[in-house]
């Protein structure tokens, strides 16, 4: 039996190191996304930076991990073998979960998961106790709570509400969702005030202020991280803490002080740009403040299960079933070591995992100050909140003198936002990157030292949604998708909520029932979706790595970016046809299904080409001409690609609803169309890549080949069901077929032409 609970624990820290990677790469984007977006420093300097402030805050994180021992449940009230169910279906739910939006690029709050696990897993678990345990075994709980005055006697009845710290528990779930609602009104307070301080052109400004706006930065973090947040360090002796308390004023005049001078010194004597200091302090403690707070949701349940066993072996005559967990309310000190370790882990996550990118993608995509690609489409509340805004802004104008409004909107007119190349490339500046690291590091630090464990995702993201909006980087083009997409972002935290209640209470049933077989089946279980989420999410980034991106393309790269862009689609087209055809011969649905999706994928990124064909015809010589040319090949490739839908949807209908498969005479048509039609594919594919070769007569006797071959097709298709030997679904599928095939045809030959014309002009 001890070896069963052994195996427990070793599984709770297997899923504890599986956990710190899926975690760290979902709150990556907590101290990553100011840094990254204003492009401060190189990649790797930030990631170091990075590195080092999780591996402090980790150290600092010991005061934590009361939270998962005592935070949401009554340990007193559950036996040793319920509490370890409790928490290794926790970490079950907890990797899955995170593991499973990490895929998706959603950023998530590693703190509401473990909040609402253990919330979930233990009513499970209590549920259990109540429907299906014995009398006797609840008769030592009703004593502990009769001994602790939370019972008035042994004759009362135990509800499920007996067993949650109901009022922490309140306490750290209002405190979580509350914080939303602070982050994204302190951002924007915050960024409203500063912008209106510095405006977009602050650079002259910053000469004369910037050393105080460091100075501010700097004692604000000092406070919080190091006087707030050291309290928790396992190293801090109460005397030491004492004199930090004691101190604190003198230490904030102090640091004020100090930093503003040294700052001060650093602009003058060495030309240091102060906001990036701000911004790379700023990633520091905001990292810091992430491990400080976020390491217990990572390892403070496998802990917990540590020091349960720990307790159940100095006792090992005592049966596991009879066991309360009473210790687990004291004080616990975590070894320094162990919390150094999850931080190393944590760092080589950083560096290794690929999925922390596209979380940081997402965040930057709602906060960027230039416009472009919107990930999210809009919706009627989205559309309703930007209206109202509008209206409210009107109504602010027409209130408050015109001169104020002038000067005010003067400060908020943008400056475009380049790199040292000059290419309009970074998300937002400076200033708005300090604003959200100084303000997303107070708050959370803030909350860390009341030992409550805010969802650093939550305030850094709506700190940076805030700070956009005061900074009107929501403008009328952008702001209905923006607001979307911060709906969809919180309407997931909330569905994070539910979904790891929900999941964590069937998993803790599901363990219970099954023992040592359910254990061995949720190991393999979780495995196996880890590498199917990282195949995945492989596969994704592969498809994106293939594309030229917008930012790359300008004058010298546009005639190779298209002709790469065409020819891959041509070729997929035309592969995609065969499938179809030998599909709809072999009646096999999934064949089709993977046509369309193929199908699907290369249309959404020729339409993510031709809705941002504003920001790639202004990297293009002034030729008015010209554009007008490349706008034609986007839109003949686009109705090329509609083509070939139109043609594969009535395909899979056909097969789906169990209609009569082609006839043998329609399949050698079909294929030998297809002969001719790759042949035509071939011939346009090879003019593109060499120009210079090309032979124009010859692609259009192909071209007018296989509208012959698709004209008599149709001709014959038209006998056979006048002679009644096709039934009617059969001859509309075939009909379909011929007609989107002749359009995709037209298209194919207007597609090269247009090219031809595009490239003769770039090049004169």
């Amino acid at each position: 039996m001890e070896l069963t609970y052994l195996v427990i624990v070793i599984i709770l820290f297997i899923l504890a190191i599986s956990d710190l990677v899926v975690g760290v790469s979902n709150d990556a984007v907590n101290f990553l996304n100011s840094a990254i977006g204003s492009k401060t420093a190189s990649f790797k300097v930030i990631m170091i930076i990075a590195a080092l402030g999780v591996l402090v805050g980790a150290i600092f994180s010991s005061g934590m991990m009361e939270v998962a021992r005592k935070g949401i449940f009554n340990p007193s009230m559950f036996y040793f073998s319920e509490i370890m169910f409790i928490f290794l279906a926790v970490m079950i739910t907890d990797v899955i979960l995170l593991d499973g939006f990490n895929t998706l690029g959603m950023p998530t709050s590693t703190t509401v998961s473990i909040v609402f696990e253990l919330l979930g897993a233990a009513v499970g678990m209590a549920t259990i106790k109540l429907m299906w345990g014995s009398p006797e075994s609840l008769e030592p709980i009703k004593q502990f709570m009769v001994d602790n005055n939370l019972l008035k006697d042994l004759s009362s009845n135990l509800t499920v509400a007996s067993f949650i710290n109901t009022s922490k528990a309140l306490a750290i779930i209002s405190g979580i969702f509350l914080s939303v609602l602070i982050a994204f009104s302190v951002g924007a307070i915050v960024q409203y005030i500063a912008r209106i301080l510095f405006s977009f052109k602050y650079a002259s400004r910053i000469k004369y202020f910037g050393a105080i706006w460091g100075g501010i930065a700097f004692t604000v973090i000092t406070y919080f991280i190091f006087i707030k947040g050291a309290k928790g360090a396992a190293f801090m002796t109460s005397d030491l803490k004492q004199w930090f308390v004691t101190n604190t004023w003198n230490i904030l005049l102090i640091s004020f002080v100090g930093w503003t001078l040294l700052l001060q010194l650093l602009q003058l004597l060495f030309k240091i740009n102060v906001l990036k200091l701000i911004v790379l302090v700023g990633t520091f403690s905001l990292a810091m403040a992430f491990a400080g707070n976020d390491l217990v949701n990572f390892i403070g349940v496998p802990l917990a299960g540590w020091a349960s066993f720990q307790e159940w072996s100095l006792n090992p005559s005592i049966h596991p079933d009879s066991m309360l967990m009473s210790a687990l309310g004291g004080k616990v000190k975590t070894p320094t070591l162990f919390l150094l370790f999850a931080g190393l882990i944590m760092v080589v996550t950083l560096f290794l995992n690929k999925k922390s990118k596209s979380v940081v993608q997402t965040s930057l995509d709602l906060s960027r100050q230039n416009s472009g690609d919107e990930r999210f489409p809009p919706t009627a509340v989205s559309r309703a909140i930007v209206k109202a805004g509008l209206n409210m802004s009107k109504t602010f104008a027409f209130i408050v003198p015109n001169p104020i409004v002038r000067h005010i909107n003067k400060q908020f007119e943008p400056i475009p936002i380049k790199n040292k190349k000059g290419e309009e490339v970074l998300a937002f500046d400076l200033i708005r990157a300090s604003v959200n690291l100084v303000v997303a590091s107070i708050l959370i630090a803030f909350g860390t030292s009341l030992k409550l464990p805010l969802s650093t995702t939550y305030v850094t993201f709506m700190v940076a949604m805030g700070t956009s909006l005061a900074d009107n980087a929501w403008g009328r083009d952008s702001a209905v998708y923006r607001v979307s997409g911060v709906m969809a972002v919180v309407g997931g935290w909330f569905l994070t909520a539910l979904t790891a209640f929900c999941l964590s209470f069937i998993v803790v049933g599901l363990l219970t029932a099954g023992g040592i077989f359910a254990i061995i089946a949720f190991v393999f279980i979780t495995g196996f979706l880890i590498y199917r989420t990282h195949g995945l999410h492989k596969k994704r980034e592969e498809e994106k790595s293939s594309e030229k991106s917008i930012d790359t393309i300008n004058d010298d790269t546009i005639v190779e970016s298209s002709a790469n862009a065409i020819t891959s689609n041509l070729d997929i087209v035309t592969k995609q046809l065969k499938n179809v055809i030998i599909s709809l011969k072999d009646e096999d649905y999934k064949s089709l299904k993977k046509a369309k999706k193929k199908i699907d994928s290369v249309t959404s990124r020729t339409k993510y080409l031709k809705d941002n064909i504003g920001s790639i015809i202004e990297k293009l010589r002034d030729d008015n001409e010209n554009d007008y040319h490349f706008v034609q090949v986007l839109d003949y490739l686009r109705e090329i690609l509609h083509n070939a839908s139109y043609i594969i949807r009535p395909s899979m209908d056909h097969v789906s609803n169990n209609h009569k498969p082609l006839l043998e005479v329609q399949v050698d048509e079909l294929m030998k169309t297809w002969d001719e039609f790759n042949n035509l594919s071939t011939q346009i594919v090879e003019s593109i890549h060499n120009p210079s070769e090309a032979n124009e007569e010859d692609i259009l006797n192909s071209q007018q080949k296989v509208l012959d071959i698709l004209k008599q097709n149709n001709k014959l298709q038209l006998r056979r069901l006048k002679n009644s030997e096709s039934g009617t679904k059969n001859s509309i599928t075939y009909l379909k077929f011929i007609d989107e095939w002749r359009h995709m045809v037209l298209h194919i030959g207007n597609l090269y032409k247009s090219y031809r014309d595009f490239v003769d002009y770039q090049k004169n």
